[in-house]
């Protein structure tokens, strides 16, 4: 067995893990990461966020070319779908993206191991590769992110059913999708295969989609994805999947609790994610989990044993990969005698559908819970010039102030292009503006932007062009 020391090491190569590895090494410390997987980057990078938002860019840009071009005057004779070639696109984004943050782990001299870790005593890691290696630190820092939720009685065969991972390289358009699940996963990739053409039905258990968004930004959404032909039903709860058939002829029947079963060529489980910490050693050491199996920590990520850290999905919360990043971030600061920190109120999130759905800070629903007073401000899309000009007119975005200071306290948008619109919003409220501080910031006009400060507005005095 081959013996190792670093000052800090990391397990997991994720947007927690490999960001947390690279600020470590800029501040001077001794860093090793530890992944199981060959390339780095994580779930959101290998099989997440990079590759999804790449057959979503692809899709709009299919379905636009299809459906979409005529309001502006182009008229497209025969729109033909490369499956093959989308894929390749994806696949090579991905690979170009990996090879990057290798080359960027080369740069800042951060050791990398490949293979499985495992916590066996306090400081000491060994990595189970093509050899076993034991590594020895002054800090661990567990990263290793989450894994896609099961549902109860539904068996994963990776072929005809499967998670999100499967979703993301069909090898043909299936005639029919089950989704099981309508949260932003479930929802990005139903709106993937609708625009390319599958028929998609999405099975939520729940009264409404996107659990966790605004209540009445979900329910626009639910009507606008309706529209779009997208078949979701609510409160539908799926008790089994049945496999019919073999080879090519091979499909699914989907068993619902009350009601009639669906069939379908393919079906997808996207109901939520799990911290992944099985294998990792946790008992070894006695590190404390919840009741859920996520990690304690306390306010600077350490958990209950002395040097040993964790930040990301497996901590919980929002599970989102830049929360994860800037918990990396926050953590090996802190390490090295600084400070770090994270604006929990100030992360935004977005839903990559068509229009986008973003969100930064509280929801009404929240506000609503807690009794806290406040001012409401709307404005919709279809007002706005660069949103006509675009064709993308649907939707509207809602600020939420203080109702006795005016402070800002949340801010969600349904539109177009709303994961760039949101950033303004973040930045606002991670320095304590105001409503008013959002409306008197001069937007350039002609933008989308306009109508985040228009609704800013209305949530004061008025809108101008409301």
């Amino acid at each position: 067995m081959a013996s190792k020391q670093h000052d800090l090491v990391i397990i997991g190569g994720g947007p927690g893990g490999y960001v947390a590895a690279l600020r470590a090494a800029q501040l001077g410390i001794d860093t090793a990461c530890v992944e199981l997987e060959e390339r780095l980057g994580g779930t959101c990078l290998r099989v997440g966020c990079i590759p999804s938002k790449a057959l979503l860019e692809s899709s709009e840009q299919y379905a636009n070319a299809r459906d979409g071009l005529l309001a502006h005057g182009i008229s497209c004779a025969s729109v033909k779908l490369d499956l093959a070639k989308l894929m390749q696109r994806k696949d090579g984004i991905v690979a170009e993206l990996t090879k990057g943050i290798d080359g960027l782990f080369k740069k800042n001299k951060i050791a990398r191991y490949l293979g499985r870790a495992e916590i066996t005593a306090p400081g000491v890691v060994s990595v189970d590769g093509d050899e076993t290696v034991e590594i020895t630190a002054k800090h661990i820092l567990i990263a290793t992110g989450s894994t896609p939720a099961a549902v109860p009685g539904v068996k994963l065969d990776g072929t005809l059913i499967g998670d999100s991972t499967l979703g993301l390289s069909f090898d043909r358009v299936p005639e029919r999708l089950v989704v099981i699940g309508a949260g932003y996963i479930g929802m990005e990739l139903g709106s993937v295969w609708q625009r390319l053409g599958s028929q998609v039905i999405v099975l939520e258990y729940l009264d409404r989609i996107l659990p966790g968004t605004d209540s009445e930004i979900a329910r626009e959404a639910l009507r606008l994805f309706r529209k779009q032909g997208l078949d979701i039903r609510l409160q539908s709860r799926v008790t089994g999947v049945q496999t019919l058939g073999k080879g090519a002829k091979a499909s699914c029947l989907v068993e619902l609790d009350g009601g009639e079963p669906v069939a379908c060529d393919r079906v997808l489980v996207v109901v939520g994610r799990q911290p992944n910490t099985a294998g990792l050693g946790l008992a070894n050491v006695g590190v404390r989990t919840n009741e859920r199996g996520f990690i304690q920590v306390d306010a600077q990520y350490a958990t209950s044993v002395p040097g040993i850290y964790a930040v990301g999905d497996v901590i919980g919360g929002m599970m989102l990969a830049h929360k994860a990043s800037h918990e990396g971030i926050a953590c090996v600061e802190t390490l090295a005698g600084g400070h770090g920190h994270v604006s929990y109120d100030a992360i935004p999130a977005v839903v990559y559908t068509e229009p986008e759905i973003a969100s930064v800070g509280a929801t009404e629903d929240a506000l609503k819970t807690a009794g806290r007073e406040y001012r409401k401000g709307v404005f919709m899309f279809r007002a706005s010039g660069r949103a006509k000009a675009l064709n993308q007119t649907e939707g509207r975005v809602k600020v939420l102030a203080d109702a006795a200071t005016d402070r800002l306290l949340g801010v969600h948008i349904l539109g177009p292009r709303a994961g760039e619109l949101i950033a303004e919003c973040a930045m606002a409220l991670e320095f304590g503006a105001t409503a008013e501080d959002l409306a008197r910031t001069c937007h350039a006009h002609p933008t989308l932007s306009e109508v985040v400060m228009e609704a800013a507005l209305a949530a004061g005095s008025g809108a101008i062009h409301g």
